[in-house]
């Protein structure tokens, strides 16, 4: 099967380089608490990669919720976010998930450009705390796309600042509103988590760490070009 190039690796940020999926979801689960309803954790996974208001609107059709002003859902969508911030401010650069920094300095050595793709408005903050902005050539965040995942808008607009072509980017994603993004963007994706969450993902590992180094030593020969075959853990 041809090659294609392998120009650029596209991040989301939360759950697949530090793990803020657990503040996003005590936040939220707080919100409910005080409209009067129990949000499990099951219910947050429908949260994952999707905008701030659009996770509103998903949280308060879960509690039966629907005659709010839109005012009262910004007030609240805002203290939502003054709590995740402040549970923020705890990280550290130990909250980096395994095999991050160890994979981004691999894709670096072999000249494979890097970016953050997140819907998470709070993606500077996030990357300030764990010390780690400087790995990525280009961060895209919800303060610079109009169209939240699953739309491709935040891929498309990190393979442009990049310079890379959207056949060029493997995207990584724990999020199936992501990894739909992606597709739809016109590039492969590598999911990380659930497999039957993120089955559309063209591959799937539960972590970073499963990657390196085999799957840069396996399909990325001296010309920086990788195959379109599906890696395993056979391979």
């Amino acid at each position: 099967m041809q090659a294609q190039p392998f120009e650029a690796a596209i991040f989301d940020l939360d759950g697949v380089i530090v793990d803020t999926a657990k503040f996003h979801y005590q936040a939220w689960r707080r919100l409910a608490g005080e409209l009067g309803f129990a949000f499990s954790e099951e219910q947050n996974e429908q949260l994952k990669g999707v905008s701030r208001m659009e996770s509103l609107e998903l949280l308060l059709r879960a509690g039966g919720i629907t005659d709010l002003m839109p005012e009262q859902k910004e007030t609240l969508a805002s203290r939502k976010n003054e709590w995740y911030k402040g549970l923020l401010e705890t990280l550290t650069p130990y909250d980096v998930l395994p095999g991050v920094c160890s994979f981004l300095g691999l894709l670096h050595s072999r000249g494979v450009r890097t970016a953050i793709a997140s819907a998470s408005k709070n993606a500077p903050l996030i990357l300030e705390k764990v010390r780690i902005r400087p790995l990525f050539d280009v961060v895209v965040d919800g303060n610079s796309i109009v169209r939240a995942k699953p739309d491709p808008e935040v891929f498309l607009e990190a393979a442009r600042q990049l310079g890379a072509s959207p056949d060029g980017c493997y995207v990584f994603e724990d999020a199936a509103a992501g990894v739909e993004g992606a597709i739809r963007a016109g590039m492969r994706v590598i999911g990380i988590g659930d497999g039957q969450m993120l089955a559309r993902a063209h591959l799937t590992v539960n972590s970073l760490e499963q990657l390196e180094p085999v799957f840069l030593l396996s399909h990325i020969g001296v010309n920086g070009h990788i195959g379109r075959e599906e890696y395993t853990d056979e391979q």
